[in-house]
């Protein structure tokens, strides 16, 4: 790609086909360093661990993901499509027994045209600009927007503030990854792997018997737009100072975030603590106490281990950073690697279900594949198990840790609906109607976007509310409307009438109404709420507007023939016009008017 760049006077557009990937092989379009300068090491606070000098946290990146390329560039998915197009290559542009090829050749014309330009500064300016003055404004780009998912294990009154001392556990992820094309995002181990593991944490963790009466709450949270300058978390610290968000920064007791955990080479777990937090003696208590809890909480599983850093190390790309950044909390991010990144294919286009190696059986049905059980799933169940055990203690739970269990069959149903095929029947089961067009019939894409909700953010909510909520005994209308229904407040709950499951029969579904404490909060840059376009302190990324994305192919002639076409079509030009003027001199002698008949008599 770096050569082809060099020759853009040559290049007029490139159209990739996937290949699949060796074993050996690795691709990541995303820079060594993700997120840099907009976490919390900078070269005025932690200069030592600032643009990972210590950790390239991802050494296989080539940054091509980041590179300006002066031509578009398609990735062609459709292996039909592909097909015709390779076929018209073969058929006209190769040569016979190394022979130059003849003529007509086949050619591809590429519509890709793009209204914004330069920066996300200068676009949003015009926008701007246009929205102000004119009556049809015409909108150049739009910011990457959508919302975090979030639910409390205890519901809280979110009309109003929590008090200063009720105290919060958060359980914190990602949604989003991406790749070097738009809307391709797999993020099976960036991404996929950890709210997978968390959805199933939070189920285990709700089936305690003594939820309701911790001294702690705990809050699930997953993050959207992570991989854009940590686009959902800086937006949700941003509504907490500014006494937007039910909670707040003082709530925070301790605060756990699940990093990439599909790839673990051995038993280990990683947990990665922040050194220049610690430096205060009383946050460095309290990851102590964060510490030892874990390693409790995974004794009782010998399938996971939970090992400490030997040397001071930066915290890897995570929230986490941005909450240090307003706050020092005790916090710990738990990953699959003690040092760079395990995947090969970060934020790729082949970060995908192989990449973390859920497979199934080729006689299997599309049904039976949603029920197998992969060893991923086995693994992924344990670490949820560890993290659930540990929420628990971290809300001050004692008597029923080791009764906490995650279900390798919740894990292995969401890795086969968000990595496979996303338009299946549990899937179907727990969105509401008018919701089924979001499920597609391979896997869902992880792409933050700006049209929000995201596909993904639809289904991880509604997933977390039919795993951790309640179903009731609702009317339809009672359900779109609880107010009216004593016992019933929309301030405690969210209520979601839903398809429900087939009946015994299959001839009908079976709807209903969950009640849970799931909720979706804006997951918008407070650069764009401020209009601080150029902002250092928050993301800025921003997507151009287009037209329609369009290819065609056809046959092109050779130069002669297109000359030979042009001298005889301008000939019969010329002659006609020859013979129109002759036609029009002669026009009286050519064309006589008829006599008008004489007089008859009788």
């Amino acid at each position: 790609m770096e050569k082809l760049k060099g020759e853009t006077s040559r290049i007029a557009g490139l159209a990739v086909t996937l290949a699949k990937p060796n074993s050996t092989s690795s691709f990541s379009p995303s820079v060594q360093c993700p997120n840099d300068g907009f976490g919390i090491y900078s070269n005025s606070y932690g200069p030592e661990f600032a643009h990972c000098k210590k950790t390239l946290w991802n050494e296989l990146g080539n940054g091509l993901a980041y590179d300006d390329f002066s031509f578009p560039i398609f990735l062609l998915e459709d292996e039909n499509e592909t097909k015709v197009i390779k076929q018209c290559y073969q058929d006209h542009n190769l040569g016979q027994n190394g022979s130059a090829p003849s003529f007509p050749l086949c050619a591809m014309q590429l519509f890709s045209h793009m209204h914004a330009v330069i920066s996300t500064a200068t676009c949003m300016r015009r926008s701007f600009i246009q929205s102000t003055f004119s009556i049809n404004p015409e909108i150049v780009c739009d910011p990457l927007s959508d919302y975090n998912v979030w639910s409390m294990l205890k519901p809280i009154n979110t009309s109003g503030g929590l008090e200063p001392d009720v105290r919060v556990v958060v359980a914190a992820t990602r949604l989003d990854s991406r790749s070097f094309f738009w809307n391709v995002a797999p993020g099976a181990e960036s991404a996929v792997a950890s709210f997978v593991t968390q959805l199933a944490a939070a189920e285990a963790l709700h089936k305690a018997p003594d939820v309701t009466t911790l001294p702690r709450n705990v809050m699930f949270v997953f993050f959207q737009g992570e991989t854009f300058d940590y686009i959902g978390s800086s937006r949700m610290v941003y509504d907490m100072e500014n006494g937007k968000f039910p909670v707040r920064l003082e709530n925070i007791d301790s605060f756990v975030e699940l990093g990439q955990v599909a790839l673990r080479t051995s038993l280990e777990l990683w947990m990665h603590t922040d050194p220049m937090s610690q430096k205060n003696e009383s946050v460095k208590n309290q990851v102590e106490d964060l510490l030892v809890t874990l390693e409790q909480s995974g004794a009782d599983t010998p399938q996971v281990v939970l090992s400490r850093l030997v040397q001071s190390q930066a915290l890897p790309p995570s929230s986490l950073q941005r909450f240090l950044r307003a706050r020092n909390i005790s916090g710990v991010v738990l990953a699959d690697h003690s040092g760079s990144f395990h995947n090969r294919y970060y934020q790729s286009i082949y970060d995908t279900a192989e990449n973390i190696n859920v497979t199934y059986p080729e006689s299997q049905s599309p049904e039976e594949d949603l029920n197998f059980v992969t060893d991923t799933a086995k693994a992924l169940a344990d670490v949820a198990t560890v993290l659930a055990r540990a929420l628990y203690k971290l809300a001050g739970g004692t008597n029923f840790n080791n009764s906490i269990q995650a279900d390798p069959q919740t894990v292995t149903r969401l890795l086969y609906g968000f990595l496979v095929r996303a338009n299946n029947s549990w899937f179907q089961s727990i969105l509401r109607h008018d919701l089924r067009s979001y499920l597609d019939d391979g896997p869902l894409q992880h792409y933050i976007a700006v049209s929000s909700p995201t596909n993904t953010t639809y289904v991880v909510q509604y997933a977390l509310a039919n795993l951790t909520g309640k179903v009731t005994n609702l009317t339809q209308e009672q359900c779109q409307d609880p107010s009216k229904v004593p016992n019933e407040s929309k301030d405690l709950y969210e209520y979601s009438w839903v398809q429900g499951p087939w009946n015994s029969n299959k001839t009908e579904r079976l709807p209903r109404c969950v009640r849970s404490t799931v909720r979706l909060a804006r997951a918008l840059s407070p650069a764009f709420e401020l209009s601080q376009w150029s902002s250092t302190e928050y993301s800025t990324w921003a997507e151009s507007r287009w037209k329609d994305i369009q290819a065609r192919i056809f046959l092109i002639a050779s130069k002669e023939l297109e000359f030979i076409t042009l001298i005889v079509g301008f000939s019969i030009l010329v002659f006609s016009l020859i013979v129109t003027y002759c036609i029009n001199a002669k026009a009286d002698v050519l064309f006589v008017a008829p006599r008008e008949p004489g007089a008859v008599s009788y």
